[in-house]
């Protein structure tokens, strides 16, 4: 019986590095649907009229069931939730807002930009401090460097977001005048001075997190054998340690980045009312209050999009930081 090889095996069917992306764009797909069945379900089990509460308590009960036949509420649930689908697949939206009667993804795209652009910004804060912060530690074990940088994550993790928002407003923006304490600026400069402290509010509860788990991940590497090696062989330290070290102690980290990322997504939608940013956060508190079932959904559905979408991106970042991973895959 004749064995195949495994490179013959290989040129056979997809190549592994194919095949592992398309399981893991399958898999993305199924959360996604999960996601589109949850968010139709669990939104009508909260109590409340929408028609009621868009007419008012006075109105009579005429005119919230010729309400409720105009917005299809008076439909089985089941013949609800095929309409949403084919909407959603048909349009790429989730139908007209109840209240305002304007559709759902012109009033998103309406606030998303400044939304994006405070997650960007949370984004690159929560990295660059983290990374110096771990390095620093990673690099003074055991001295008093590391031990205040140590002490910060266990201070600051039971701290909520909005209640560090207020700090960081009451010290900056209040006594100290260095940052409005809320809105949005004119123009790009504008725009982005009004969303530093926001950010850095955002950042703040991600970085206890990431520089506890990357300070672990280089002293684990920092005390492996061929670290012991270079050293021996005399590569400058610095090369050591940005070239070798944290290629392989980012990985873990980058992976808990991605875990994090919905909170981040929840913590910025906070902040923002915080703040009053009129973004998508204070669209969907809006929203929430007034029982306003489609922006609801379009928000909830383009979020759980957008943290798919980026951990799928950030689980092929950590595959190829690590050419380990691409025979496992």
């Amino acid at each position: 019986m004749t064995k195949t090889s495994p490179t013959a095996r290989r040129k056979a069917g997809f190549p592994p590095s194919y095949r592992w992306l398309a399981i893991a764009a399958l898999r993305a797909l199924i959360v996604i649907a999960c996601v589109t069945t949850a968010v139709f379900f669990l939104i009508r089990i909260v109590p409340g009229d929408p028609a009621k509460m868009i007419l008012g308590e006075y109105a009579t009960a005429e005119s919230i069931a010729a309400l409720r036949r105009t917005l299809g509420l008076d439909l089985p649930l089941w013949e609800q939730f095929v309409r949403f689908l084919h909407t959603l697949l048909t349009q790429g939206d989730t139908g007209l807002s109840i209240v305002s009667g304007v559709p759902v993804r012109q009033l998103i795209a309406e606030r998303a930009p400044v939304t994006l652009l405070l997650i960007a910004l949370a984004c690159l804060l929560a990295a660059a401090v983290s990374l110096v912060l771990a390095v620093v530690a990673a690099t003074n074990k055991d001295k008093l460097l590391d031990h205040l940088i140590r002490i910060f994550p266990a201070i600051t993790l039971g701290m909520p977001v909005f209640w560090v928002g207020l700090l960081l407003i009451l010290l900056f923006g209040v006594h100290l005048r260095w940052f409005p304490v809320g809105g949005i600026g004119e123009g790009w400069t504008g725009m982005l001075y009004s969303l530093a402290l926001p950010a850095i509010t955002v950042a703040f509860s991600q970085i206890p997190t990431l520089v506890r788990s990357l300070r672990a991940q280089m002293l684990e590497v920092l005390e492996s054998d061929f670290v012991v090696t270079l050293r021996a062989a005399r590569i400058p330290r610095r090369v050591i340690l940005f070239k070798h070290v944290l290629r392989n102690s980012a990985m873990p980290t980058l992976m808990l980045f991605g875990v994090n990322l919905s909170y981040l997504i929840g913590g910025t939608l906070v902040v923002e009312q915080v703040f009053g940013i009129k973004g998508i956060g204070s669209l969907l508190f809006t929203s929430i209050s007034s029982r306003d079932f489609p922006v609801i959904q379009g928000i909830a559905l383009y979020c759980a999009f957008a943290v798919v979408v980026i951990g799928l991106l950030i689980e092929i970042a950590a595959w190829r930081l690590d050419p380990r991973t691409k025979e496992k895959r």
